[in-house]
């Protein structure tokens, strides 16, 4: 009995280790959960979701104004926090697509481009437990000019969820890397706010482009 007891602790304390590294998302996902609360979004609209790409795409609703459309961006976080938040800002609102951007802070905190594809999987499992089959499209990770040195790991990144993406029914990579390099293959200033790292309008105009038909196929 002290054996199993022992060993009950430790898969308790091992499983809140395992949600402490999410705890610092508790205040956005909370303040979703209140604006959800006074302002039931839609059902079955476009979930778009994510780290600041999507969190700072304020106009994101007027971009696709011919499909419903929630943002539940959250700046700093990584792949697994979606997947971990996917209970409280997934599920309940059933969407009828999603759009995802993340993986650029996983590398960043130093993640290999395995992990991101795997993490990015394992959302991919979250979200189709709840719906299965839910169309999910991934925007591939930018190549920033603040994070220029991470453009190998970025390229190895995309091209393994690219993979994987190809494997999957209703997966798809959107591949908005590509026509941000210059022609010398490098991050171009001119997608790019002040810091180099999070986009302009033009940035955003480009990636429209890229997602709006995607978004017109499986969102409507």
């Amino acid at each position: 009995m002290k054996i199993l007891l022992s060993l009950m602790l430790a898969l308790a304390s091992c499983a809140a280790c395992a949600g402490s590294g999410h705890a610092q998302w508790n205040a956005a996902i909370a303040a979703f959960e209140a604006s959800d609360r006074a302002d039931p979004p839609p059902q079955h609209a476009v979930l778009f979701i994510g780290s600041s790409s999507i969190e700072h795409w304020k106009s994101v609703a007027a971009d696709f104004p011919e499909v419903k459309v929630i943002n539940r961006g959250f700046g700093g976080s990584e792949l697994s926090d979606s997947t971990y938040f996917a209970d409280r800002i997934v599920a309940p609102y059933h969407p009828r697509a999603i759009v995802m951007y993340a993986g650029d802070n996983d590398l960043w905190d130093g993640h290999s481009p395995e992990q991101v594809r795997d993490d990015f999987a394992a959302f991919v499992r979250k979200a189709r437990a709840v719906d299965p089959g839910v169309p999910i499209a991934f925007i591939a990770i930018k190549p920033s000019v603040a994070r220029k040195a991470l453009l190998s790991q970025i390229r190895q990144a995309n091209r393994l969820v690219r993979a994987y993406a190809a494997t999957q029914h209703n997966v798809a990579y959107l591949d908005v890397f590509t026509p941000m390099l210059g022609p010398d293959g490098q991050p171009q200033a001119k997608w790019f706010g002040d810091d180099g790292l999070h986009m302009n309008r033009s940035g955003y105009a480009l990636w429209i482009g890229i997602i709006r038909p995607w978004v017109d196929a499986h969102g409507r």
